[in-house]
Order: structure tokens, then sequence, then C-alpha cells
């Protein structure tokens, strides 16, 4: 029995990471390539485009970045999030699309 929850415990802790959810308007170059499919070169846009672009409303909005096709959106869907955004930082990427 103690060794049923032992290897258990370290199922959870060896899989944690594995399991981890990536804001994108927060995420670092670095944090954005330890998801499945994107490397440096597809990081490096997404964060250019947040820069340029403004925040990231919904994680579907990551398709406009050059080099993001359907299939990594599909590899990504459950890894990403655009996280709780402030009303006024939801509004300000509104507007900022809109240009």
């Amino acid at each position: 029995m103690k060794l049923n929850f032992i290897l258990v415990f370290l199922m959870f802790v060896f899989a944690g990471p594995a399991f981890a959810v990536v804001n994108i308007n927060t995420a670092t170059q670095a944090e954005l390539e330890s998801l499945q499919g994107i490397g440096p070169a597809k990081a490096k846009a997404i964060v250019m485009h947040r820069d340029q672009k403004g925040l990231f409303v919904s994680t579907e909005n990551l398709i406009e970045v050059d080099g993001i096709g359907q299939g990594t959106m599909n590899q990504l869907r459950d890894s990403i999030t655009v996280g709780d955004m402030p009303e006024t930082a939801t509004s300000a990427a509104v507007a900022v699309q809109k240009d």
C-alpha cells in the first residue's frame, strides 16, 4: 500500500510540469519555447506580435502570428491560456486589434 502511494506521488511530481498551462499574454520567450511545436523563432514571433498588436483576447488569436497555423493551434489548444485579464486590459487589447 505504501509503495502504491509513493509511485502515485512520484508520478504527479514528475508529470506536473507537463500539464502546466502557459499564459500567452505574459509568457517569456523561454516559457513559450516550452510548448510543444514552439521553437525559438515562433516564440519570438509571438512575443513580437504581442508587443506590436497588444494582448491576445482569446487563445484563438494566436493563429494571427506568422508561423502559427491550424496544426500548431490544435497542438497548443489545451496548453495555453490568455489568463484572467482585467477589464481595462481586455478593452485596450480589443482597441489595439481594431487598428
